[in-house]
Parts: structure tokens; C-alpha cells; sequence
């Protein structure tokens, strides 16, 4: 037996539209300060995690244009569910390499939480039908 739970329309692409905004600025700002990226990520606890899976400043721009590519589509609300896919492959190993093992600044490691949470709501939702 499945069970139907109400959602404002509104909310769902409230939600998308805020949740975005992080991955295009942040996306943005990998593209245009490569070299200080690169520096946060050298002085990371984890940079070896960057480092298994290439060369940072590659991966930095890589990550950019992910980031600001599925943000776009995610903003729109095409393809939702796998924006949100490609997005949170992208937040989990920035999460580990940067913010984990830095204990004095717990923020922006809960911050990348949450917004894994609102990317989680619309990988499990299938919100593209909800909007229709």
C-alpha cells in the first residue's frame, strides 16, 4: 500500500531553485580561482582524496563545470532527479577531502549535509511528476 503525502508545488521548486545557488556559485568560483582552490585543498586533512582521483587543478575545473552545468539543470527543474545524482557525486568527495578532519569549523561540514539532505529529497521524489 503506498501512500500519497501533499507537497506544495511552490516549496519543491523553492527548494530547488535555493539548493542550486550553492552549486552555481560554487561552481563559478572553482572556474575562476583554480589556484586558490587548489591552495584550500593542499592544506585539506584528506587532500589525499583529491589526489586518488587525479590532479587537483583538473579536477578543480572539472568540478566547475559539473557544478555550475548540473546547477543550471537543476535550477530549471530538467532532469531533476539525475542533477541530483551528478551534483551530490561531486559534494561527497569535496565534503571528505575538504571539510572533514577540519573539527575547528564544523559549519561548512554541516552546511554540505544539508544540502546533501535537500539533494537526497529529490533523488528519492520523483518531483518532475509532482510539477506536471
Amino acid at each position: 500500500m503506498t501512500t500519497k503525502t501533499l507537497i506544495s508545488r511552490r516549496s519543491i521548486q523553492l527548494l530547488r531553485v535555493l539548493v542550486s545557488g550553492i552549486f552555481l556559485v560554487a561552481g563559478t568560483n572553482h572556474l575562476l580561482n583554480i589556484e586558490k582552490t587548489a591552495k584550500r585543498i593542499e592544506q585539506a586533512s584528506f587532500k589525499g582524496i583529491a589526489h586518488f582521483f587525479g590532479e587537483p587543478n583538473w579536477l578543480i575545473i572539472l568540478s566547475g563545470i559539473v557544478m555550475v552545468a548540473a546547477g543550471f539543470l537543476f535550477l530549471i527543474g530538467y532532469k531533476t532527479k539525475w542533477a541530483a545524482i551528478t551534483l551530490m557525486m561531486v559534494l561527497i568527495p569535496i565534503t571528505l577531502t575538504v571539510q572533514v578532519g577540519q573539527i575547528t569549523t564544523l559549519g561548512p561540514l554541516f552546511k554540505n549535509i544539508a544540502i546533501l539532505g535537500g539533494l537526497l529529497f529529490f533523488i528519492l521524489n520523483d518531483t518532475d511528476n509532482l510539477l506536471k
